[in-house]
């Protein structure tokens, strides 16, 4: 599932491209996504109005419009937003007032898509908790003093932190040379003001090179994400450790196939 750092880079695009344009048509290829309203008042709702602007908020893409209304899109597993799109290859497509089309495609068709009057009031948005970039390296330590979980779990509970999910959360623990298991109170402060460190950096990091495609992730363009090519664990199982040369393994943890190193990873 896109991350903090890919929902971030298509919003980013979605600013520059798509800003103050206006939505003159909506086409309608497959309403399953469409969560809230019905499919009639969604496309009356939409219907010439200006995106007045471009929000994220943990994973979710926040489009605010002239009317008050926002769109509100989370493209979970296969989601993708596209543009200039082609109606013919989308799910739902949106023409816009310079003539091209902003599409969201989604092959397995996971994502969701809602209109909403107010989107603070949704469930969602009420249970995420702060995102990395809010946080001091104090706040960190004082959200996780009293935690007894596996670390690993704990970072992608998105109501502990939002917009870190299983790769950057396997990434971020790689830098910070913290196994995946660790219970959270064997953490010393050391340990946690470093683990903070990494996760800033490598989110940052990410962000630079537009996110990992993995799964269906793409750039608003359509083009993939560059970070795939500085992991440094994820979807590496059995390469070795870029320090120790170790075999990086791969186990299932929360649901979640888990990479670490077996010899960096304490």
């Amino acid at each position: 599932m896109p991350e903090l750092p890919e929902v971030e880079t298509i919003r980013k695009q979605l600013e520059e491209k798509v800003l103050n344009k206006k939505i003159l048509e909506i086409i309608v290829n497959n309403p399953k996504v469409i969560k809230e309203p019905k499919r009639e008042d969604f496309i009356k709702g939409l219907s010439g109005v200006s995106i007045k602007n471009i929000l994220r908020k943990g994973k979710l893409i926040i489009l605010e419009l002239s009317n008050k209304k926002s769109l509100c899109i989370h493209l979970k597993l296969t989601g993708q937003l596209i543009y200039p799109g082609r109606p013919e290859l989308s799910r739902i497509s949106f023409k816009l007032s310079d003539g091209k089309f902003l599409d969201y495609r989604d092959k397995r068709l996971l994502g969701e898509i809602r209109l909403v009057d107010d989107w603070h009031q949704l469930k969602f948005i009420k249970e995420l908790g702060p995102e990395p970039f809010e946080l001091t390296v104090d706040k960190f330590k004082e959200l996780i003093k009293n935690k007894k979980t596996k670390i690993k779990v704990l970072l992608m509970d998105q109501s502990f932190i939002s917009g870190i999910g299983n790769l950057y959360a396997a990434e971020a623990l790689f830098r910070a040379k913290i196994h995946p298991l660790r219970k959270t109170d064997t953490l010393s402060d050391k340990e946690k003001e470093l683990l903070f460190k990494e996760i800033v950096a490598t989110l940052k990091e990410a962000l630079q090179y537009k996110g990992s495609s993995v799964d269906q992730y793409v750039q608003l363009s359509g083009q993939p994400g560059d970070y795939i090519r500085y992991h440094k664990v994820y979807g590496r199982e059995n390469q070795p450790c870029f320090i120790c040369n170790t075999p990086i393994k791969r186990i299932s943890l929360g649901g979640r196939g888990t990479y670490f190193c077996p010899k960096c990873q304490k």
